[in-house]
C-alpha cells in the first residue's frame, strides 16, 4: 500500500479541469422529512447523505431549459463507489492496476490532495467490478471498505493509515457472491458493518482503534448499508441482510426484531427507507418487489407487499408523501411514483432508464443507467420533467451526490464530473 500527498499521485489519473461558465450561489433552508435535516447540511458525509435517505437540505432550483456546465473531470478507477464531501474535499474509490485507490479531490477545482492505495482484486462479476462500498466520513476519519473485506481508517486530511481490519481474517465474516458493499457507519464512537459471519453477522469496531465492540447474529450479509434510525420511538440499527431485514440495539447488536426478506442470489441491495415514524420500505429486484413494514410494539408487521417497485441495486426516495424508484433489474427498469400507504403505482416514467437517484429543493435528480442526467419535479400527480442532457457515456449505477451548489457523477468505469448550473 502506499499513500500519496501534494499535487500529483504516482497512479494513472488523470485529472481534466476547466472552468464553467455561469455562477451559481447557495441558499439553504428547512426541509420537513421525518423530523427534517439542519438547513446548512451542505456537506454529504455518508452514502446517500447524512440521514442515509437520498435528500438533501440545500436548496435547489436550476433556471429551467439551461444544461449544466462542466466545472471540471477525473478519472477514479473501476467501480460503482459513490462520493462523500466535507470542508470542501470529496473523498470516492476505485480500482486501477491490481489496487483499490481511495481518492481526496478538492471539491471545488477536482486538484488532487491525496491518494492511498492498497492490493485488492478488480473481481468483475456480470458488470465491471472495482470497489462497490461508498467511503464513510466522520471529521477527521475517513473510511472504506474493499469489496474483499479491507477496512481502513484513514486521516481525512493526509490519507495516512490509521488502522486497518479485516471482515473475513480477523471476524469471521462471510464475503457474499458480488462483494461486501454496504457503507461503513459511524454510531458515536462505534463503526458498524455487515460482516455476514457466523455468530459475527453484524459487528460494531471502535474509531479509534478497530478493535472489536460487539458482534450479533449468523445472517449472510447483504449489499445495503447499515442505518441508525427511530422507529416506534426506539433507536435501531436497520440492516437489510442477504436473506431478512433486521432491527438491532446499537449499543450491543442485540436483536429487537427480524422480517424475512429472502431474495434470488440474496441480492438485498437497496438501502431501507422510513416513510413514516414507525414505517420503512424494503425493496429488491428479480422480481421480489416492495413491502412496507410498520414495527408496533417491537414486533415488524407488513402493511402491504407487492411488485410495484422491484429496485435491483439503487435505493428509492421518499419525499412529499411519495416515493420515487427505479423498477426492474439492471440494464433497464423505468422510473416509478408509489404511495407508501397503500403502495399502488401512481405513476410510470418509461424515459427513464435504470440509474440511480436523489432529491433537493422539490426536485427529482437522476443520472440513467447510461448516463444522462434528468431533472423532474418531485411530485405524485405526474412526471414533469424539467431538464435532460448526457454527461456520462459509459454505464453508471452510482447515486448523484449534491454539495455545496455542486453536482457530482460517476460512472462505473470511474469518470467523475463535476456540474454546476
Amino acid at each position: 500500500m502506499r499513500t500519496t500527498t501534494g499535487g500529483t499521485w504516482g497512479n494513472p489519473v488523470n485529472i481534466l479541469i476547466r472552468k464553467a461558465t455561469g455562477s451559481f450561489s447557495l441558499l439553504c433552508a428547512w426541509v420537513w422529512l421525518l423530523g427534517g435535516l439542519p438547513a446548512l447540511a451542505a456537506d454529504w458525509t455518508h452514502y446517500r447523505g447524512p440521514a442515509g435517505n437520498g435528500v438533501s437540505a440545500e436548496a435547489f432550483n436550476p433556471p429551467p431549459g439551461r444544461d449544466f456546465g462542466v466545472l471540471w473531470r477525473a478519472k477514479v478507477g473501476v467501480g460503482t463507489s459513490s462520493c462523500v464531501l466535507g470542508e470542501g474535499r470529496l473523498y470516492t474509490m476505485g480500482h486501477v492496476g491490481a489496487m483499490d485507490w481511495v481518492y481526496c479531490l478538492d471539491a471545488a477545482t477536482g486538484t488532487p490532495v491525496w491518494s492511498f492505495q492498497q492490493p485488492v482484486s478488480l473481481d468483475p462479476n456480470l458488470f465491471e467490478g472495482g470497489t462497490r462500498s461508498t467511503p464513510t466520513l466522520d471529521g477527521t476519519r475517513l473510511f472504506a471498505l474493499s469489496h474483499e473485506g479491507q477496512v481502513v481508517c484513514l486521516d481525512s486530511a493526509t490519507g495516512k493509515l490509521l488502522w486497518r481490519r479485516h471482515l473475513v481474517r480477523d471476524f469471521g465474516g462471510r464475503k457474499p457472491d458480488w462483494g461486501f458493499s454496504g457503507a461503513p457507519l459511524v454510531d458515536g464512537r462505534r463503526l458498524i458493518l455487515d460482516a455476514g459471519g457466523v455468530g459475527s453477522s453484524t459487528i460494531a469496531l471502535d474509531v479509534d482503534s478497530g478493535q472489536l465492540v460487539w458482534k450479533s447474529g449468523s445472517e449472510p450479509a447483504g449489499y445495503a448499508a447499515p442505518l441508525i434510525l427511530h422507529l416506534d420511538s426506539v433507536r435501531t440499527l436497520v440492516v437489510l441482510k442477504g436473506d431478512v431485514l433486521l432491527g438491532l440495539d446499537p449499543e450491543d447488536g442485540r436483536a429487537l426484531w427480524r422480517l424475512p426478506w429472502k431474495t434470488s442470489y440474496n441480492v438485498n441491495a437497496a438501502t431501507p427507507l422510513q416513510v413514516a415514524s414507525n414505517r420503512l420500505l424494503i425493496t429488491s429486484g428479480y422480481n421480489m418487489g416492495a413491502c412496507v413494514v410498520a414495527i408496533e410494539g417491537g414486533r415488524p408487521r407488513e402493511v402491504w407487499r407487492n411488485k410495484n417497485l422491484r429496485s435491483h441495486i439503487n435505493s428509492p426516495v421518499f419525499w412529499g408523501g411519495n416515493v420515487f424508484g427505479v423498477d426492474g433489474n439492471t440494464g433497464g427498469g423505468n422510473l416509478v411514483c408509489l404511495d407508501p400507504v397503500t403502495g399502488a403505482r401512481r405513476w410510470e416514467e418509461k424515459s427513464v432508464k435504470g440509474g440511480a437517484l436523489m432529491v433537493a429543493g422539490a426536485k427529482l435528480i437522476l443520472v440513467s443507467e447510461k448516463g444522462d442526467l434528468v431533472l423532474a419535479d418531485a411530485r405524485g400527480e405526474a412526471f414533469q420533467q424539467v431538464s435532460r442532457q448526457t454527461v456520462l457515456t459509459q454505464r453508471t449505477w452510482a447515486q448523484p451526490v449534491l454539495s455545496n451548489g455542486r453536482l457530482y457523477l460517476r460512472d462505473n468505469q470511474g469518470h467523475l464530473v463535476a456540474l454546476a448550473p
